[in-house]
């Protein structure tokens, strides 16, 4: 093994690194350093100011600032002689991004990616800010004269005891905002949901769908909890609530499945769309929008029954099927907004390049000529000569098919049978094209998410198998590469991310397994995020290995970041690494909230435990959190639907039988639940007794004691609140009885 470097910060170390972010600034002539206690300590050594940078790989601004500054000789420098420069990949560590991203949006009312900070050799921030030009512009400060201006102040000792004092400030004020704890108060009750649900129509946009009036952003959790309070008004004969509800969370959908966030020609949605009309995206696509958009695509499918819904959703999975798959299972975790240096040109278009796709050597269309298939991919998706992206087209959903039909003089599903032909030959030209770049590294937390959208979809596609399948397999991947097992009666242990080893590696790696490197210590969001997709793999399949790696990952959850006297779940576990605070997640953000998916889930396990535990620590959380909860229900999605659940209760659906009827399929696929919890288990007492041994249960939890097979037929037992069905054979007619006032 190599000596290490007497200062490591006189070379750029991230060609050591397995983050592609990291990797794609290893040739700056910046000496980049990774976040470790080797460029801590040559700060501390060299008296010297830390320079953080925290991106990650699909940021259009990241790759902007490098351009622009970190590949500038002059610039490198002036990092290189009076900072020590650390890049991070916000996307590794969530946590650094959390703190330091907390000080950002107090200290300049914004924050985003790239975050640029200034700290203390000791880690405090002192300056803030997220992109910064080269020269000043537009009332920003150059990054060149920060540099020096900072660099003179931390020489001057005046100058340097007043950004210590403003370190100390800040550091206070990031302790405050993220460790801070409520007063315990009252759990929410059952009148959450409708004023959470009000909140939610006051901030939509009803002339073009979705919630607010400026940038559109997914926000998938207000969609959940708009369709949960419409099936609770519909129930309480609230009827126009009901509707008004609907057609907000509907209106969102829509936008989303025919607007420029969804990606027409391959599936998939970019991450948010930068005009109040949902036309032109952010090109990047993130896994964990393809899996919160997905599962609300298919709530409101079994809510409106629109079938644009399902397609999209579908089209979703078949594209991270396809470009987000690790050949072994798991899923990859971004790809790039740009391909050859431009924002979003894989994926826009002019007439010719359609027309030149649907030529007449290639088209095989039967019910048009290539001619009219490509005018009507044209007026279909609203390709136009002027184009509505720097002179290029977006494609949105633009004229109907019966105004198309109607406009060429043909059957509509002939006009739909036309333009999907020539959606395959558009979609097999762009296949030639320069393709973004993909971040392949595989992390728990985001697969989770996507497991269960896959769950989800399983049960209600009519191909769930294939979905299923593919969600099994990830988990696998996860289970096996990322997980440790508990021993000596210790709690299991789960890293955070996973990268194949393609090239030349550091002998001085983390721990490494099957030709890959697995490295950080996994956060709140990892745990949380894929225990709930384990429960949702096992709520679709029935197989209990899934459910066993839930109540695992529960457990850590529990034993790791569970603190009693606090009343509330870290973001980061007790034995983690210590930085200069110890975050919390209450808001959703971009993706949910991994305190409110943590509660959630707790509250689903609890029913598979004979204690309990995994109620208490939940409850607690909701309660330490329920006025935040209540007075900001939309910022608090996720808890908010935990607060539900537990003031409602679950709908537990346990069915005993070897496999289920194909009719309680398809009444599962089609009947919206909210709530649910689907107890699947063997007929009989022998086979629940071989699960327990499996599960490593001493006895059976309630949800499955005295619920076998009744008449030698799959059972089914519906309960809420402690009032059960009686015995049924007929699902439909059970889920009628908890309907029915239950």
């Amino acid at each position: 093994m190599s000596e290490p470097d007497a200062d490591p910060t006189e070379r750029n170390r991230l060609d050591e690194q397995k983050s592609p972010y990291l990797r794609q600034h290893a040739d700056n002539p910046v000496n980049w350093q990774p976040w470790d206690d080797a460029a801590l300590s040559a700060a501390e050594e060299r008296d010297v100011p830390i320079f953080l940078s925290v991106g990650y790989s699909a940021c259009h601004w990241c790759h902007v600032m490098e351009e622009e500054s970190f590949e500038d000789e002059d610039i490198a420098e002036a990092l290189n002689e009076n900072f020590v420069p650390v890049k991070v990949d916000r996307e590794e560590r969530p946590d650094l991004d959390s703190i330091y991203q907390t000080i950002c949006q107090a200290v300049s009312g914004r924050g985003g990616w790239p975050l640029s900070v200034w700290l203390t050799p000791d880690g405090r921030p002192f300056y803030v800010g997220t992109y910064f030009p080269k020269e000043a512009k537009r009332g920003q400060p150059g990054f060149r004269d920060l540099l020096s201006s900072i660099a003179d102040s931390w020489a001057d000792d005046e100058d340097r005891r007043e950004m210590e004092r403003r370190a100390d400030q800040w550091t206070d004020a990031i302790e405050d905002e993220l460790e801070s704890v409520p007063d315990p108060g009252e759990t929410p009750g059952e009148d959450l949901l409708g004023s959470a649900a009000d909140a939610a129509v006051r901030s939509a946009d009803r002339e073009h769908g979705g919630f607010g009036t400026g940038q559109k952003f997914p926000q998938a959790g207000r969609v959940h909890l708009l369709l949960r309070a419409a099936e609770r008004a519909a129930d309480a004969g609230d009827a126009d609530s009901a509707a008004e509800y609907r057609e907000v969370a509907t209106e969102a959908l829509s936008a989303m499945a025919e607007g420029g966030l969804f990606d027409h020609v391959g599936g998939g949605f970019h991450r948010y769309t930068v005009d109040r009309e949902w036309v032109v995206p952010h090109f990047e696509k993130m896994l964990y929008d393809n899996a919160e958009i997905p599962r609300a695509m298919l709530a409101g499918y079994q809510v409106a029954d629109d079938d644009r819904y399902a397609k999209a959703a579908r089209r979703t999975f078949e594209f991270v099927e396809r470009e987000m798959t690790h050949e072994e299972g798991g899923f990859y975790s971004t790809l790039d907004a740009q391909s050859e240096g431009e924002e979003g040109k894989f994926y826009v278009w002019t007439p010719d390049q359609i027309r030149e796709a649907v030529d007449d050597d290639e088209w095989g269309g039967e019910r048009a000529d290539a001619d009219t298939a490509a005018d009507l991919f044209c007026d279909r998706f609203g390709v136009t000569e002027s184009g509505n992206f720097e002179g290029k087209t977006v494609l949105t959903i633009s004229e109907s098919v019966t105004d198309l039909a109607d406009e060429y003089a043909m059957d509509e599903r002939a006009v739909e049978e036309t333009i999907e032909d020539a959606r395959e030959q558009v979609f097999a030209a762009r296949e030639d094209r320069v393709r973004p770049r993909r971040d392949e590294k595989v992390l728990a937390g985001w697969n989770g998410l996507m497991i269960s959208a896959l769950a989800e979809g399983a049960l209600v596609l009519d191909d769930g198998e294939r979905w299923a399948d593919l969600a099994a397999d990830a988990l696998g991947f996860v289970r096996e590469r990322l997980w440790n097992p508990d021993e000596d009666g210790e709690s299991g242990r789960l890293f955070r991310r996973y990268k194949d080893v393609s090239e030349s590696r550091s002998e001085a790696r983390e721990t490494e397994s099957h030709g890959g490197d697995v490295a950080i210590e996994g956060y709140l969001e990892d745990y949380a995020f894929l225990a709930r997709g384990a429960l949702n793999l096992y709520e679709a399949t029935g197989d209990p290995d899934h459910l066993g790696f839930a109540l695992d990952l529960a457990e850590t959850i529990e034993d790791e970041f569970w603190d009693a006297d606090a009343g509330t779940i870290y973001f980061t576990p007790e034995t983690g690494e210590e930085l200069v605070a110890r975050p919390q997640e209450p808001n959703d953000q971009s993706t949910p909230s991994s305190l409110g998916v943590a509660a959630d889930t707790l509250l689903a396990l609890a029913e598979f435990r004979p204690d309990d535990e995994f109620a208490d620590v939940a409850e607690r959380v909701l309660e330490t959190r329920g006025q935040q909860i209540r007075s900001n229900p939309l910022q608090h999605a996720s808890l908010a639907l935990a607060a539900d659940r537990y003031a409602r209760g679950s709908l537990e659906v346990t069915m005993a039988a070897e496999r289920l009827p194909d009719a309680w399929v398809d009444e599962l696929g089609d009947r919206y639940l909210p709530t649910h919890l689907l107890s699947r288990r063997p007929p009989t007492d022998e086979g629940v007794s071989e699960w327990l041994d499996r599960l490593g249960l001493d006895e059976a939890p309630p949800i499955w004691a005295g619920r076998g097979q009744s008449g030698g037929e799959p059972t089914v037992y519906v309960c809420r609140n402690f009032a059960c069905s009686p015995p049924n054979t007929d699902l439909a007619d059970a889920l009628d009885w908890a309907e029915g006032g239950q």
